[in-house]
């Protein structure tokens, strides 16, 4: 690159730090290397070849890649850069938490890089225990695997997505008893996990248990089942923002069960930046908390 740019043996040699001859054995060393003439030795005044023309091209992108590199290494060693594997559940999104903690965090330390990776919460949190993902958004109730921690960011009461022509569809609030013949859809899930585990308690609150469909692949999965006349869902409020069309949104009336939204991380963190964003989360959740 130095004799490239400098296109004269003398100087490219001085740059170095290397004497003339030296830097000409380098080369023809380079050249054996690779098979081909670098420098057309034809003519009296230094020129490159084709290929030795695609070599210092190719070499620029090396260097600066390293050069990238090294000042990536040192902004990680300060703390400044990292990349956070962030899994989430879908319903996090809706809340607004989500967004809201990772920008937040974002505006103290610009360094930090999340991927996002919406991911059903069981594999979340084996995948934060095999450390695949550092970090997790997810809905409680929910066994936590040895080594891992939760922290409540959100407590959200539920509304009762019903299909819009349905006779409490119109009705400013419902109670779940008035539902008790209805079927419930919940997502795919255990019955003591996630919503599946809120909608049997929110139900026997009510006096009855739930004739539960649990196919649900998803919320937009489950919203569409309803829009279908195939049962009725409880959400958490935040879920709301999704209007699809046939569908009505109900609060419901003397139900004390909440759907928590959580985030999940290891309690021996080594990273410094991991360390750094669950202790902005938890002091955003003391500070403010209604702020998630």
């Amino acid at each position: 690159m130095a004799l490239a740019e400098e296109q004269n043996f003398e100087r490219a040699a001085a740059r170095l730090g290397i004497a003339q001859p030296g830097l000409s054995q380098q080369i023809i060393k380079l050249e054996a290397l690779l098979g081909v003439s670098l420098l057309d030795r034809s003519r009296r005044s230094l020129r490159l070849t084709r290929p030795g023309l695609e070599l210092a091209e190719q070499g620029r992108r090396v260097l600066g890649l390293a050069e990238s590199a090294v000042e990536a290494v040192h902004r990680a060693a300060k703390g400044d850069l990292e990349r956070v594997a962030v899994g989430y559940v879908a319903s996090a999104a809706y809340s607004g938490v989500l967004g809201d903690a990772l920008s937040k965090f974002k505006a103290s330390r610009p360094g930090v890089e999340f991927q996002l990776i919406e991911i059903e919460m069981r594999q979340q949190l084996e995948k934060i225990a095999d450390k695949t993902l550092d970090l997790g958004f997810i809905r409680p109730p929910i066994a936590l695997p040895a080594g891992l921690a939760a922290e409540i960011a959100m407590r959200e009461e539920f509304v009762v997505a019903l299909p819009a022509n349905h006779a409490h569809a119109a009705s400013p609030s419902v109670t779940l008893k008035s539902l008790a013949g209805e079927v419930f859809i919940t997502p795919r899930q255990p019955p003591d996990v996630g919503f599946h585990r809120n909608t049997i308690a929110a139900c026997r609150e009510a006096g009855f248990e739930p004739d539960i469909n649990s196919s649900g692949r998803d919320f937009i999965t489950i919203a569409s089942m309803v829009v279908l006349g195939t049962g009725v869902a409880l959400v958490p409020r935040s879920f709301q923002c999704v209007q699809l069309p046939g569908i009505a949104y109900t609060r419901l009336k003397g139900c004390s069960v909440t759907s928590d939204l959580a985030i999940a991380y290891r309690k021996v963190e080594p990273s410094p930046i991991i360390k750094s964003f669950i202790a902005h989360f938890k002091k955003s959740l003391s500070r403010d908390e209604d702020s998630f």
